[in-house]
Protein backbone atom coordinates (compact mmCIF):
# COMPACT_ATOMS: atom_id res chain seq x y z
CA UNK A 1 0.00 0.00 0.00
CA UNK A 2 1.36 3.39 -1.03
CA UNK A 3 0.39 7.05 -1.22
CA UNK A 4 -0.88 7.55 -4.78
CA UNK A 5 -0.10 11.22 -5.53
CA UNK A 6 0.96 14.56 -4.14
CA UNK A 7 3.67 15.47 -1.64
CA UNK A 8 4.11 11.91 -0.32
CA UNK A 9 3.65 10.14 -3.66
CA UNK A 10 4.86 6.52 -3.80
CA UNK A 11 5.76 6.44 -0.11
CA UNK A 12 4.79 3.13 1.55
CA UNK A 13 2.08 2.86 4.20
CA UNK A 14 1.74 0.26 6.94
CA UNK A 15 -1.55 -1.56 7.49
CA UNK A 16 -2.83 -2.81 10.84
CA UNK A 17 -2.16 -6.46 11.55
CA UNK A 18 -5.10 -8.84 11.53
CA UNK A 19 -8.29 -9.08 9.49
CA UNK A 20 -10.41 -6.55 11.39
CA UNK A 21 -9.29 -3.71 9.12
CA UNK A 22 -9.39 -3.79 5.35
CA UNK A 23 -7.41 -0.97 3.76
CA UNK A 24 -8.93 0.83 0.80
CA UNK A 25 -7.06 -0.50 -2.23
CA UNK A 26 -4.65 1.79 -4.08
CA UNK A 27 -6.84 1.55 -7.19
CA UNK A 28 -10.04 2.50 -5.35
CA UNK A 29 -8.25 5.36 -3.54
CA UNK A 30 -7.03 6.63 -6.90
CA UNK A 31 -10.60 6.54 -8.25
CA UNK A 32 -11.88 8.32 -5.14
CA UNK A 33 -9.34 11.11 -5.38
CA UNK A 34 -9.78 11.52 -9.14
CA UNK A 35 -13.42 12.38 -8.38
CA UNK A 36 -12.55 14.53 -5.34
CA UNK A 37 -9.60 16.35 -6.97
CA UNK A 38 -11.17 19.84 -7.14
CA UNK A 39 -12.40 19.59 -3.53
CA UNK A 40 -9.27 18.45 -1.70
CA UNK A 41 -6.90 21.45 -1.68
CA UNK A 42 -7.51 23.44 1.50
CA UNK A 43 -10.25 21.08 2.70
CA UNK A 44 -10.95 19.76 6.16
CA UNK A 45 -11.09 16.00 5.54
CA UNK A 46 -12.79 13.61 7.97
CA UNK A 47 -11.49 10.01 7.75
CA UNK A 48 -13.98 7.91 9.73
CA UNK A 49 -13.07 4.32 10.68
CA UNK A 50 -9.62 5.39 9.49
CA UNK A 51 -7.87 1.99 9.66
CA UNK A 52 -4.35 2.64 8.39
CA UNK A 53 -5.11 6.31 7.76
CA UNK A 54 -4.36 5.87 4.04
CA UNK A 55 -7.35 7.91 2.84
CA UNK A 56 -6.73 10.86 5.17
CA UNK A 57 -2.99 10.75 4.44
CA UNK A 58 -3.77 10.77 0.72
CA UNK A 59 -5.89 13.90 1.32
CA UNK A 60 -3.02 15.58 3.18
CA UNK A 61 -0.60 14.58 0.42
CA UNK A 62 -2.89 16.27 -2.11
CA UNK A 63 -3.18 19.54 -0.19
CA UNK A 64 -5.96 19.17 2.37
CA UNK A 65 -5.61 21.75 5.14
CA UNK A 66 -6.40 19.17 7.82
CA UNK A 67 -7.27 15.50 8.16
CA UNK A 68 -9.18 14.22 11.17
CA UNK A 69 -8.60 10.49 11.68
CA UNK A 70 -11.28 8.75 13.74
CA UNK A 71 -10.45 5.23 14.87
CA UNK A 72 -10.79 3.31 18.13
CA UNK A 73 -9.08 -0.04 17.36
CA UNK A 74 -5.62 -0.10 18.92
CA UNK A 75 -3.85 -1.95 16.05
CA UNK A 76 -5.21 0.61 13.58
CA UNK A 77 -4.21 3.51 15.84
CA UNK A 78 -0.67 2.14 15.93
CA UNK A 79 -0.63 1.93 12.12
CA UNK A 80 -1.90 5.50 11.73
CA UNK A 81 0.74 6.80 14.16
CA UNK A 82 3.46 4.82 12.37
CA UNK A 83 2.37 6.14 8.97
CA UNK A 84 2.24 9.76 10.12
CA UNK A 85 5.65 9.36 11.75
CA UNK A 86 7.30 7.67 8.76
CA UNK A 87 6.03 10.43 6.46
CA UNK A 88 7.16 13.07 8.98
CA UNK A 89 3.70 14.61 9.12
CA UNK A 90 3.92 16.77 12.24
CA UNK A 91 0.80 18.91 11.92
CA UNK A 92 -2.40 19.47 10.01
CA UNK A 93 -4.12 16.47 11.51
CA UNK A 94 -6.01 15.29 14.56
CA UNK A 95 -6.20 11.69 15.73
CA UNK A 96 -9.42 10.89 17.57
CA UNK A 97 -9.14 7.58 19.43
CA UNK A 98 -12.84 7.24 20.22
CA UNK A 99 -16.04 6.01 18.62
CA UNK A 100 -17.22 7.70 15.44
CA UNK A 101 -20.55 8.68 17.01
CA UNK A 102 -18.94 10.40 20.00
CA UNK A 103 -16.44 12.28 17.80
CA UNK A 104 -19.14 13.44 15.37
CA UNK A 105 -21.31 14.73 18.22
CA UNK A 106 -18.38 16.55 19.81
CA UNK A 107 -17.18 18.08 16.53
CA UNK A 108 -20.72 19.13 15.56
CA UNK A 109 -20.86 21.29 18.69
CA UNK A 110 -17.53 22.94 17.92
CA UNK A 111 -18.51 25.22 15.05
CA UNK A 112 -16.13 23.62 12.51
CA UNK A 113 -17.22 22.80 8.98
CA UNK A 114 -15.92 19.65 7.30
CA UNK A 115 -15.62 19.69 3.49
CA UNK A 116 -15.19 15.96 2.88
CA UNK A 117 -16.16 13.01 5.07
CA UNK A 118 -15.13 9.47 4.15
CA UNK A 119 -16.37 6.36 5.94
CA UNK A 120 -15.49 2.71 5.56
CA UNK A 121 -16.57 0.72 8.63
CA UNK A 122 -15.29 -2.84 9.19
CA UNK A 123 -17.08 -5.60 7.24
CA UNK A 124 -18.74 -7.05 10.32
CA UNK A 125 -20.28 -3.72 11.33
CA UNK A 126 -22.60 -2.89 8.45
CA UNK A 127 -25.00 -1.14 10.87
CA UNK A 128 -22.36 1.57 11.27
CA UNK A 129 -23.17 2.88 7.78
CA UNK A 130 -26.75 3.70 8.70
CA UNK A 131 -25.96 5.12 12.12
CA UNK A 132 -23.07 7.29 10.85
CA UNK A 133 -24.89 8.54 7.75
CA UNK A 134 -27.99 9.29 9.85
CA UNK A 135 -25.83 11.31 12.26
CA UNK A 136 -24.18 13.25 9.42
CA UNK A 137 -27.54 13.91 7.76
CA UNK A 138 -29.35 14.62 11.02
CA UNK A 139 -28.14 15.47 14.50
CA UNK A 140 -24.60 16.36 13.31
CA UNK A 141 -25.46 17.96 9.96
CA UNK A 142 -24.06 21.34 11.08
CA UNK A 143 -20.61 19.67 11.03
CA UNK A 144 -20.79 19.57 7.22
CA UNK A 145 -20.05 22.64 5.09
CA UNK A 146 -22.98 23.53 2.76
CA UNK A 147 -21.10 22.08 -0.24
CA UNK A 148 -19.65 19.11 1.65
CA UNK A 149 -19.48 15.63 0.21
CA UNK A 150 -19.80 12.42 2.21
CA UNK A 151 -18.44 9.23 0.67
CA UNK A 152 -19.19 5.73 1.92
CA UNK A 153 -17.06 2.82 0.72
CA UNK A 154 -19.02 -0.41 0.91
CA UNK A 155 -19.42 -3.83 -0.60
CA UNK A 156 -21.51 -4.06 -3.75
CA UNK A 157 -23.89 -6.49 -2.04
CA UNK A 158 -24.65 -3.94 0.72
CA UNK A 159 -27.36 -1.55 -0.47
CA UNK A 160 -27.25 1.88 1.13
CA UNK A 161 -30.30 4.15 1.17
CA UNK A 162 -30.63 6.99 -1.32
CA UNK A 163 -31.00 9.48 1.52
CA UNK A 164 -30.18 9.84 5.21
CA UNK A 165 -31.78 12.98 6.67
CA UNK A 166 -30.40 15.90 4.66
CA UNK A 167 -27.86 13.70 2.83
CA UNK A 168 -28.82 12.51 -0.64
CA UNK A 169 -26.80 10.13 -2.81
CA UNK A 170 -25.90 11.66 -6.15
CA UNK A 171 -23.37 9.15 -7.48
CA UNK A 172 -22.27 5.55 -7.01
CA UNK A 173 -19.03 4.26 -8.52
CA UNK A 174 -18.56 0.48 -8.68
CA UNK A 175 -15.12 -1.05 -8.84
CA UNK A 176 -14.75 -4.79 -8.37
CA UNK A 177 -16.65 -5.83 -5.24
CA UNK A 178 -16.60 -2.28 -3.83
CA UNK A 179 -18.79 0.77 -4.31
CA UNK A 180 -18.15 4.41 -3.49
CA UNK A 181 -21.49 6.09 -2.69
CA UNK A 182 -21.32 9.91 -2.83
CA UNK A 183 -23.77 11.99 -0.77
CA UNK A 184 -24.35 15.75 -0.72
CA UNK A 185 -26.32 17.96 1.63
CA UNK A 186 -29.78 18.80 0.28
CA UNK A 187 -32.09 21.07 2.23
Amino acid sequence: MRVIAGEFRSRPLAAPKGSDTRPTSDRLRETLFNVLAPRVAGAIFLDLYAGSGAVGIEALSRGAAEAIFVENAEPALRAIRANLSSLRIRGGYALEARSVASVLKRLAGGGRAVNVAFLDPPYGESGEYESTLNLLGGECRNLLAPDAVVIAEHLKKLELAVSYGTLRRYRALKQGDSVLSFYAVSE
